[in-house]
């Protein structure tokens, strides 16, 4: 055994009701169910707002809701003593709370009151156990200088890349359900057509840039675009690149 990062989504959960949680999953994946098929899932209950006092969540409900839409809750995170008991009997670990990942300065008061009641909020990366597991290891770099990861080999559909700590630069075809992640800025000088994921530590500066843009989900410092909002026909199939402009991805052809 040894220690190894493993790549998760985290569903961060703002109101108990299951209900309010069943109703935003359908609409935003219900025309794409399969999008985040076999995902590892965190589930953080640091920011639940129980209703009627400490009202302990039906966690084995909750786990039956989200493998509907084929995800797979490993952990969780912020838990009550009763809902991690329940957590525990069903095969989940306990995510310790020091691991949180730095989350967004909190906003005005009636703009967090507008923002839905549990939604998959941030594409975040945790640690959660230790995992048997081979990664690519990076040459050593001088302190101070980005580490940037390069792939010359295409990634076939359930494979994942991660360049931590840096930029991810892919000189082959990244196939539907192959994914590639990167703390910084990721680089495709080929066909994209599965899950990038830059700026995975909160970077809003990191970019996507591809020469075939036909991504399945792309998303910088947690927000996120999946194919139930196709990409517009200026950028599809086309050479692109997408940032944030304030809390949107703007995706803008390159002239090449």
């Amino acid at each position: 055994m040894k220690s190894a990062s493993l790549s998760l989504l985290a569903l961060v959960l703002k109101s108990s009701s299951l209900a309010e949680l069943a109703a935003e999953l359908a609409a935003k994946l219900g025309d794409t169910p399969d999008v985040f098929s076999q995902e590892a899932l965190l589930l953080d209950l640091g920011l639940l707002k129980r209703e009627g006092g400490d009202a302990v969540l039906d966690v084995a409900a909750l786990v039956g809701l989200l493998r509907q839409y084929r995800l797979q809750p490993v952990a969780l995170r912020g838990a009550l003593p009763e809902e991690l008991d329940q957590a525990l009997a069903l095969g989940l670990a306990e995510a310790p709370a020091d691991e949180a990942p730095p989350r967004k300065e909190p906003r005005a008061e009636a703009e967090a009151a507008a923002l839905p009641p549990a939604v998959v909020q941030e594409v975040i990366r945790e640690v959660v156990r230790e995992v048997i597991v081979e990664v690519p290891t990076p040459l050593a770099l001088d302190a101070g200088v980005a580490k940037t990861l390069v792939i010359d080999k295409p990634l076939r559909s359930g494979q994942q890349v991660y360049a931590k700590g840096g930029d991810l630069v892919v000189l082959a075809l990244v196939n539907p359900g192959a994914e590639v992640i990167a703390d910084g800025s990721i680089h495709v000088y080929a066909p994209l057509r599965g899950k990038a994921i830059a700026g995975a530590k909160g970077d809003t500066g990191a970019r996507i840039f591809a020469l075939s843009l036909e991504a399945e989900l792309i998303a910088i410092a947690g927000t996120y675009r999946t194919t139930e909002n196709p990409l517009p026909e200026a950028v599809l199939g086309r050479a692109a690149q997408i940032r944030l402009e304030g809390e949107k991805l703007l995706m803008e052809p390159l002239k090449l």
